[in-house]
């Protein structure tokens, strides 16, 4: 890819402003020993449809992770349930072996019956399973960040995390993560182990977790939303988000990224895409610096709909 000339925040729909804009986004340390640049890329829309099965172009998907590394993104996030198996062997096909700078996070805590079925399964033998599996598929020897996709509510809270702590006391994970968690929730666990990330919903137009970031960011606690770049009216023509894009000769959802980064330095945003063009287009987004009245014009402009459509998961 070549560099543009000019304003560096003029940003085509095919065009990077920088090789590696990723690396533009800045840095947050997982764990205190795990630096990654803050904007990843999230690896369940590889998969087929119903984030099931394999995915309608393969050669596709494989390009997409190694674009992701020529961009500079240095944390992929995963799930043994994206597919089921489907994402995590694909990463490795495509990357194996890994950069010592690539960062692979990783969930279990699901099982799924079928396309668009998400079940949680939080049982101390299936985590190991799911583990142990993704240990296997992805070709480590240990799993840098595994999250507890789902605190099951079927199964005792200190048993799901005893078995991630057993994993660890092998050296089969180096952190633990949580996801879809509340601020209690994250407190109790806590008191438990340490936990170095938090993935949530969270976007533009749906902040529910916005206490959940406050506590992230006051703890130093990496925070991952997912469903980044939802939108909704506010990328229609006229919105407040097409209005900003338009100012800065950008795209709505690079203007989201951009917003998202700028929100806290513990945000890493992990927008998910199954073609190397959306891919580059997201990335380019790192490289936006928003000035205090567009973020303000954002901030105001949320939606008061936070309903999650069907089936999501992340």
């Amino acid at each position: 890819m070549k560099e543009t000339t000019g304003n560096p925040q003029s940003i085509s729909p095919n065009t990077t402003v920088s090789p590696r804009p990723a690396a533009k986004s800045g840095n947050f340390v997982i764990g205190g020993d795990l630096p990654v640049h803050r904007l990843g890329f999230g690896a369940m829309r590889l998969t087929g449809p119903g984030i099931w099965g394999e995915p309608a172009d393969r050669s596709e998907a494989i390009a997409v992770l190694r674009e992701a590394l020529e961009l500079g993104i240095t944390l992929i996030d995963t799930a043994d349930s994206y597919g089921p198996e489907v994402s995590e062997r694909l990463i490795a096909e495509a990357l194996y072996p890994y950069p010592k700078d690539l960062v692979i996070a990783t969930k279990a805590g699901f099982q799924r019956p079928g396309p668009d079925q998400w079940v949680e399964d939080g049982r101390p033998e299936h985590l190991r399973a799911a583990c142990e599996g993704s240990l296997r598929r992805l070709r480590l020897e240990r799993i840098d960040l595994l999250q507890l996709h789902r605190i099951d509510p079927k199964v005792p809270v200190e048993d799901q995390i005893g078995a991630l702590l057993d994993l660890r006391r092998e050296g089969k994970i180096r952190h633990i993560g949580l996801s879809e968690v509340s601020v209690k929730q994250i407190k109790a666990v806590r008191g438990m182990t340490a936990i170095v990330s938090v993935q949530n919903r969270y976007n533009l137009v749906d902040r529910a977790s916005e206490d959940v970031l406050d506590y992230c960011t006051k703890e130093g606690i990496g925070f991952i939303p997912w469903f980044p770049l939802a939108t909704g009216e506010l990328a229609k023509e006229g919105g407040p988000l097409a209005r900003a894009a338009q100012r800065l000769g950008a795209q709505p959802a690079q203007v989201a990224i951009a917003w998202l980064l700028k929100k806290s330095p513990v945000m890493i945003p992990i927008p998910g895409t199954s073609t190397v063009q959306h891919l580059r287009e997201n990335t380019a987004g790192a490289v936006l610096d928003l000035d205090d009245s567009i973020m303000k014009e954002l901030e105001q402009s949320a939606s008061a709909d936070t309903a999650h459509p069907a089936g999501a998961a992340n």
